[in-house]
């Protein structure tokens, strides 16, 4: 036998996984075996069910564009298992342990709007009325709440969440179940930002679960389809909320990652009109999100045959830009130690790109003994990371306003590692970007 053991201090939630665990399981649903539970230390033993999900099933087996057949039935066989999560195992449910609410409710939804407001909008300096935007928030969950909420709603049920073992699905993490809408859980499997179905087979997906809903119970399709749409939207806001936290906030780059799918699942919705009515200061906040080019940033490469080394120029009031080779570490040089040419005012205008700055600098001292302490510095790097076979090096320039003496030494050093070695060099002026120069 192997099993899985758990530890957590939030003993409520714990409570409402293993009530659910036991409740689906006496259902048949393929959930975990339940072994056994020290409630005072919050630890708990479960089956282990491996290592293999939906979603590294179809990471691994998606070619080019064509989606694979197989993945195509599991994902209509996770749908079969939802509507019995939903109906099934509904009845009889101790909804009383459910944490942290009950039910799918305007709570909870306002939780999951703010989640995107303060830790999204907030910090990509996204542009909106908060009044305004908080009267649409208010009235996208009346919309939402208008559909029947009185079904079990798994919260989660997305392909990482899904595992395969022995060719059949079993779920997980459903601590978070609670009563709501039955399109939040459709949504939230076919709109999962980085499994980045496409659209073809939503649509395939949503098709097959409706057709199998419709013989269970008498529903009207049109308005189904259309809170449905909404949910897909509280989904994808309630994700962008947690890439914020995760990846903006605590620099996590793996959260980074998933930004450019749920955008362009963002701008699928808004092309296609299909967000509710009367929520213009949401749809502008959105449409906002979309034409940011910084959030394209976070669409590059996984790896890299060479060593890559990215090098940015930036400014302090901005903050030092996130390493998004996710490995952590490099180097932030602060240039505001060096004489500053912005202070005069024929400078203030021109970067550290242009010849009277380049020329200012380039007979300062100060600046050339800097500089050539980082070149020693840079290289030594390099050759030890060429050598360890490491495919990433970021290195930092700071200074006030990001636009003289840190683009300048970003410039220099990147010709100078250009002219030593055969690698990659990237080169970004993030406060120039800022301000909308090339």
């Amino acid at each position: 036998m192997s099993a899985i053991g758990a530890f957590n201090p939030d003993h409520k939630e714990n409570n409402a996984f293993i009530t659910f665990t036991k409740h689906f399981k006496s259902n048949g649903l393929r959930v975990p075996e339940f072994y056994i539970d020290d409630k005072k230390s919050g630890t708990y033993l479960i089956e282990d069910l491996g290592d293999i999900t939906l979603f590294s099933l179809l990471s691994k087996t998606r070619k080019d564009k064509k989606f694979p057949e197989k993945v195509t039935s599991f994902y209509k066989q996770a749908l079969k298992h939802l509507i019995r999560f939903q109906f099934d195992a509904s009845k009889g449910l101790d909804y009383s342990v459910c944490y942290p609410r009950i039910s799918f409710d305007k709570q909870s939804i306002m939780w999951d709007l703010n989640y995107l407001k303060y830790y999204f909008l907030k910090l990509t300096k996204t542009v909106f009325d908060e009044q305004l935007l908080e009267n649409d928030f208010s009235k996208f969950a009346e919309f939402l709440l208008s559909a029947d909420i009185n079904n079990f709603m798994y919260r989660d049920f997305q392909s990482r969440n899904i595992m395969i073992k022995d060719e059949k699905l079993y779920f997980i993490d459903y601590q978070g179940g609670r009563k709501g809408a039955l399109q939040y859980d459709v949504a939230s499997l076919l709109y999962d930002a980085k499994a980045d179905l496409p659209q073809k087979i939503r649509d395939e997906l949503v098709e097959f679960y409706t057709e199998i809903l419709f013989n269970k119970i008498k529903i009207n399709r049109e308005e189904f389809l259309k809170h449905y749409y909404g949910y897909v939207l509280i989904r994808i806001l309630q994700a962008m909320g947690a890439y914020g936290f995760r990846g903006l906030y605590e620099k996590k780059v793996h959260f980074l990652k998933s930004i450019p799918f749920a955008i362009k699942n963002l701008k699928w919705l808004l092309d296609k009109k299909l967000l509710p009515d009367g929520l213009p200061e949401l749809q502008k906040s959105l449409q906002n999100i979309i034409n940011n080019k910084e959030l394209s940033k976070f669409e590059f490469q996984e790896s890299h045959d060479k060593l890559k080394v990215t090098i940015n120029s930036f400014s302090y009031k901005q903050g030092i830009p996130i390493d998004l080779s996710g490995n952590g570490g490099g180097f932030v040089f602060d240039c505001r130690s060096l004489p500053n040419p912005g202070r005069l005012e024929k400078y203030k205008e021109l970067t550290g790109r242009d010849k009277d700055i380049i020329f200012f600098l380039e007979n300062k001292s100060t600046v050339k003994d800097f500089l050539e302490n980082i070149f020693k510095i840079s290289e030594d790097s390099v050759k030890n990371y060429i050598e360890r076979k490491f495919t990433s090096l970021v290195i930092n320039f700071g200074c006030t306003g990001g636009q003289h003496r840190s683009v300048y030494s970003a410039e220099k050093l990147t010709a100078y590692l250009k002219s030593k070695f055969d690698i990659t060099v990237e080169l970004n002026h993030t406060g120039l970007e800022k301000k909308g120069e090339s």
